[in-house]
C-alpha cells in the first residue's frame, strides 16, 4: 500500500507493508486524514511514534472499514473515523476497533477526518483532568486552532463560558463566531486577559513564555491543563501563587496512553459528545481538504499558524 512518510524533513508518499488485522482490530480503506502539530513534529525528526506504532504519519483517520478481526462488533462497510498512534496518512490502516467512531450522519468523511483527535484531546483534558464544571470559565490560547475550535463549541454546549487568545482579529471573529465570549490577539496585549479572568481552568498549548501569565490569569483552586511546548519548555515561576491560588499545573499527553485508556475515552466520546453531531450543538470545523498530491502545500499551511481550524490530507477522493 502507499502511505506517506516523513524524510529528512520532506513528506514522500512510499510503498509500505500492508498490515494485517488480528483479533479486536479492523481495516480501514482511508477516505481522509487529519493534519496535527504531532505531524509537523514527526516530519522534522522531533516527535517519534511511541514503541510499536507505525512510523507513517497521521493520528486520526475517516474511511470505510474494509476487513472486521475477530471479536469485533463493526461492519464491513461502515463510515468510520478513527483515532491513532501513528499510520493514518495510507490507503489502509489497522486499529483497534474500540479507537473507532461512527461518522455523524449528513457528515463527509473529508469533514469526519477532523473529529477523533480534537474531540478526544479536549473531552481528556477540559471534561476528565481538569474535571471542569458548568459555569466555570475558561481560557483557551491558540483558540482558533482544531483543538481550540473543538473547545470553543463543547464549552458552549456544556455550560462553560470561554475566552481565547489568538494570531489576528480575523481568528478572535472567527471564535466568537462559535461561541467564545471574547479575548485577546495575542501580538497584542496579552495581559489584558487579566481584565477577562479570572479563569477556572486554562488550556495550554504554548507552555514557556506562558507560564507566568497563565498562573497570573488562574482563579483560585484553578486548573491549568499543558498539552503543548510552541513557547518553549523552560519557565520561571512564583511558587508562593501556586501556594496561594491550590493551582494545580496537569500535563496531559493523548498519542502514548495505552490502548484500554483509549478505548475508555471513545466510550466516554460515543455517549457524551458524539449526539451533540446529530443535534447541530457540533460541527466539525474543516478550514481546507488538500489532495495527498499537496501534502507538502498542507504541512506548510499548518505551519504558518494561520488556519482557522483543521486542515485534512484527501488519500481517496472517491470515498470523501
Amino acid at each position: 500500500m502507499k502511505a506517506l512518510q516523513g524524510v529528512d524533513g520532506q513528506v514522500e508518499w512510499v510503498e509500505e507493508p500492508r498490515p494485517a488485522c488480528d483479533v479486536g482490530q479492523v481495516r480501514i480503506r482511508v477516505a481522509a486524514a487529519g493534519l496535527n502539530r504531532a505531524d509537523l513534529l514527526q516530519k522534522a525528526g522531533l516527535y517519534p511514534p511511541p514503541p510499536g506504532a507505525s512510523q507513517v504519519l497521521g493520528l486520526e483517520c475517516s474511511g470505510v472499514i474494509s476487513e472486521v478481526g475477530p471479536g469485533s462488533s463493526w461492519q464491513v462497510g461502515d463510515r468510520v473515523c478513527a483515532l491513532l498512534a501513528g499510520g493514518g496518512m495510507a490507503e489502509e490502516v489497522v486499529v483497534d476497533g474500540r479507537h473507532v467512531l461512527p461518522v455523524p450522519d449528513e457528515m463527509s468523511l473529508a469533514e469526519a477526518a477532523a473529529l477523533p483527535e480534537v474531540y478526544a484531546t479536549v473531552w481528556l483534558n477540559l471534561f476528565q483532568l481538569a474535571a471542569l464544571k458548568p459555569g466555570e470559565k475558561v481560557l483557551l490560547h491558540a483558540g482558533a486552532s482544531g483543538i481550540g475550535s473543538a473547545a470553543i463549541q463543547l464549552c458552549k454546549a456544556f455550560g462553560n463560558p470561554c475566552w481565547v487568545s489568538v494570531g489576528s482579529a480575523e481568528r478572535l471573529a472567527y471564535c466568537e463566531a462559535l461561541g467564545a465570549q471574547g479575548g485577546v490577539v495575542r501580538t497584542g496585549d496579552l495581559e489584558s486577559l487579566s481584565d477577562l479572568g479570572p479563569f477556572d481552568v486554562i488550556l495550554d498549548p504554548v507552555g514557556g513564555n506562558y507560564a507566568a501569565l497563565n498562573l497570573k490569569l488562574l482563579a483560585g483552586d484553578g486548573r491549568w491543563v499543558l498539552i503543548g511546548l510552541m513557547g518553549g519548555r523552560e519557565a520561571k515561576l512564583d511558587l508562593a501563587q501556586v501556594l496561594a491560588k491550590r493551582v494545580q499545573l496537569l500535563g496531559s499527553t493523548l498519542r502514548s496512553r495505552d490502548d484500554q485508556f483509549k478505548a475508555d475515552l471513545f466510550s466516554d466520546l460515543r455517549l457524551h459528545v458524539w449526539p451533540l453531531f446529530a443535534e447541530k450543538r457540533l460541527s466539525p470545523q474543516l478550514s481546507r481538504a488538500f489532495p495527498i498530491k499537496d501534502a507538502e502545500a498542507a504541512f506548510a499551511a499548518l505551519a504558518s499558524n494561520k488556519v482557522a481550524g483543521k486542515l485534512v490530507l484527501v488519500i481517496d477522493e472517491s470515498l470523501t
